[in-house]
């Protein structure tokens, strides 16, 4: 089969692809060939699972603080090209409105990952892309002319190619890393390591804290170095679990940790139970409630689960004068309790990955390599990776817009400066897009 442009995955990122090249096409006056293949029998599995099903679209503070891998210039110039105001408009003119939580998070007010879906199939259609599925691409290779692409549902020869395979997270969905060999076979780099991301934490089996399983409360996690250097913390909800550890604040400190471990393994990491409360400040205030006991004042502030354990653990009296070693000791134990992270629940419970094809090796306006003309790429597959909330779909909406109008726009052989003011990323919006 021949084409103008492939897309290889069509997961969020590589459905936005598809949009947009339509659109810019139909805009530029003529429609392209547009095949977008993927590896999933059932199209779409990350954006249902997401959110719970309900699918966070984006959040509506994103910026490129949120997010880690690559430079935050280099991700801030892609993210603007695309904002979530123009994330919001198109899913209105799609049909699935939004709504904001507390949380900054943006859920379809249907509450229902499917909506989502849906209507980005549904689009896909509009802008007369194709889907081509259950397909898995085993080779990609540059001619003459464009690319071969082999695939199990026959082979392909595109003049563009927009590679929106994913990365190595959630592999049943077909975002299983084979991505990554083709754009390595194509001259590409990957940044290293390339470890699960968002993903919970293990503690050992017999910890104290796996006896917590279901607690939930706000604390913060932190990384230090050798040295007592702080590295990195997050504060958020954070859950207990029978196998360790889960929730914002463990998911996004995550892959800091996992990359930080295997480059330095005398790092280390604790927990805070109660936030904003200095190790002076809790030992003034257990002193002045020594008549009611340590215990009772835990409980002023945390479950009582998990204000007892922490007296056990420290082997301090609930009631009555607490004897300053251990008063110490309890102090330590709510302010640093030490984490004996074993490892990770792996890429299967991952929502994402840190790690990827380099932004350095990608012309930012187009998502088009510097290596190899005429291949493009967009979502998890490069080194770009956000925190839990919506982050992740802002950067595949951002990079897949980007990739898609630029592809078609080349397949014309039009400088992408030359558009006509129909095909900016308010195309059937409202929304203008920082171009």
């Amino acid at each position: 089969m021949h084409a103008d442009i492939v897309i290889i995955g069509a997961g969020a990122a590589g459905l936005f692809a598809a949009i947009w090249a339509g659109r810019t096409a139909h805009a530029l006056g003529r429609p392209l060939s547009i095949i977008a293949v993927d590896s999933a029998l059932k199209l779409g599995a990350k954006i249902l699972v997401a959110g719970g099903g309900r699918c966070n679209v984006t959040h509506y503070t994103a910026s490129a603080a949120d997010f880690s891998g690559s430079t935050s210039p280099a991700i801030r110039n892609v993210l603007s090209r695309y904002t979530v105001s123009d994330t919001v408009a198109f899913f209105a003119a799609a049909g699935v409105e939004l709504k904001r939580e507390e949380t900054g998070k943006l859920f379809p007010v249907s509450d229902s990952a499917r909506t989502v879906l849906a209507a980005l199939v549904r689009e896909t259609g509009r802008s007369s892309a194709s889907l081509v599925h259950p397909a898995r691409v085993t080779a990609l290779e540059k001619t003459d002319s464009g690319y071969r692409i082999t695939s199990t549902a026959g082979e392909f020869c595109a003049r563009r190619v927009i590679l929106c395979s994913g990365g190595k997270s959630l592999p049943k969905s077909g975002s299983d890393g084979s991505g990554y060999a083709l754009a390595v076979g194509l001259g590409h780099s990957l940044s290293a390591p390339i470890v699960p991301a968002l993903v919970p934490l293990l503690l050992p089996v017999d910890h104290w804290i796996t006896s917590l399983s279901g607690l939930t409360v706000p604390a913060e996690i932190a990384i230090f170095s050798a040295s007592g250097k702080r590295l990195h913390a997050f504060t958020d909800s954070t859950l207990c679990t029978h196998f360790g550890l889960s929730g914002p604040s463990v998911l996004n400190i995550s892959r800091h940790w996992l990359i930080h471990k295997q480059r330095d393994n005398s790092i280390y990491m604790t927990i805070h139970w109660l936030p904003g409360t200095s190790a002076d400040e809790l030992d003034r205030m257990l002193v002045a409630a020594a008549r009611r006991g340590s215990l009772a004042l835990l409980r002023d502030h945390l479950p009582d689960r998990l204000a007892r354990t922490l007296c056990e653990v420290a082997d301090a009296p609930t009631t009555g004068d607490i004897p300053r070693e251990a008063r110490r000791r309890l102090v330590a134990g709510v302010t640093a309790t030490p984490l004996e992270i074993r490892g990770d629940r792996g890429f299967t419970s991952a929502e994402a990955t840190a790690g990827g094809v380099p932004l350095a090796e990608v012309r930012l306006e187009t998502m088009e390599s510097r290596i190899c003309p005429g291949l493009h790429f967009a979502g998890e597959i490069l080194d770009v990776d956000g925190r839990i909330g919506g982050f992740n779909f802002q950067w595949a909406w951002a990079s897949g817009f980007v990739a898609g109008k630029a592809a078609a726009t080349a397949a014309f052989q039009s400088p992408l400066a030359a558009l006509p003011e129909a095909i900016s990323a308010s195309d059937s919006t409202g929304t203008a897009a920082n171009d």
